[in-house]
């Protein structure tokens, strides 16, 4: 079976692949692969030495392992998106796309390399189940055309916790406008809004959200719901036996005493759920809360126009906060 997990990144993602990552039965790309693209590495020894591992990074507040928090001197083989391999060995528009990959993109040529490229490592490292990571542009109708049976688990968080997040990312390039930046050129609408915000890069974030949160709807309406799992990094982190339980049912995996084993090394921890506020500051959230209020609270967050329900189509599972 091959699953993607996917989602706008800085969305709690990587805690959800290397978590899944853990599991004896569960292949991958790894960031060795990736490095060292030219040299076609198919990993079949990349489970073991993941779950010999401890966490990839001591910044990562979410599971943190219990006996060590940062293993020296040592190679720290974890999941990875592979985007250089992907580029390398199938075609480079899939890394950095300005707009969403869609079935269309998927040409036979193009779908021929795609299926090699997972087959071939599939079959080497011999799990019933390959996990692999996506983020940005769902690229959701791109992998379905090479992989109808796909499942994919979505992983949702606060739009203004990854606003906050890209903007203190050493590859976000918003500061030099949209033209710039990952995600291909603002709709109109957006672009009046932005302007209206005096180019807000706080607004411009939340915006870079909104494009991706739509295209991920636009994306799911396409796939049979028994292959699609939403995820919401705030209950994820809240409840994490539940939620990681719910995501190995949906990969067909059983949590077995190994299993166990790798999960009881780490704890959940919470204190930066809406570190967001203090990180941007009051008039930096009560703007980016007049772009993206109406998203935010389709999707159960709260913000200070809050209505006491939440009504209408698109109510989703009420998150914190």
């Amino acid at each position: 079976m091959l699953v993607f997990v996917v989602g706008t990144g800085r969305c709690g993602s990587t805690l959800v692949v290397e978590t899944l990552a853990r599991h004896r039965e569960v292949g991958f790309v790894s960031n060795v692969d990736d490095k060292l693209s030219h040299l076609d590495l198919l990993g079949p020894w990349n489970n073991v030495l993941h779950r010999r591992a401890g966490p990839r990074d001591p910044r990562l507040r979410a599971f943190r392992d219990r006996r060590t928090v940062l293993e020296r001197g040592r190679l720290r083989l974890r999941p990875s998106e592979g985007w250089s391999v992907l580029d390398r060995q199938v075609t480079n528009m899939i890394s950095a796309p300005c707009r969403d990959l869609v079935a269309e993109d998927c040409v036979p040529w193009v779908r021929q390399r795609l299926q090699s490229f997972f087959e071939r490592r599939m079959a080497a490292q011999r799990r019933p189940v390959f996990v692999h990571h996506v983020t940005g542009w769902p690229r959701v109708g791109f992998l379905r055309a090479a992989f109808p049976d796909a499942r994919f688990i979505h992983v949702v968080r606060d739009g203004r916790a990854v606003a906050n997040s890209w903007l203190q990312m050493g590859w976000w390039q918003g500061h030099h406008g949209p033209a710039a930046w990952h995600l291909g050129p603002l709709p109109p609408r957006y672009e009046g809004e932005w302007r209206e915000s005096g180019r807000s890069f706080v607004v411009l974030a939340g915006l870079g959200w909104r494009m991706l949160v739509e295209a991920f709807e636009a994306a799911q309406a396409a796939v049979p719901a028994d292959r699609w799992l939403e995820v919401r990094y705030e209950e994820l982190i809240a409840r994490p036996r539940h939620h990681v339980g719910r995501m190995l049912d949906f990969a067909g995996l059983a949590w077995d005493e190994d299993f166990e084993a790798q999960f009881s090394r780490f704890r959940c921890e919470t204190g930066r759920v809406d570190a967001f506020r203090g990180d941007l500051g009051p008039d930096a959230v009560a703007a980016l809360e007049r772009s993206i209020g109406p998203t935010l609270r389709a999707y159960g967050y709260r913000t200070e126009a809050q209505p006491t329900e939440l009504r209408g189509a698109h109510r989703r599972s009420v998150a914190t906060p």
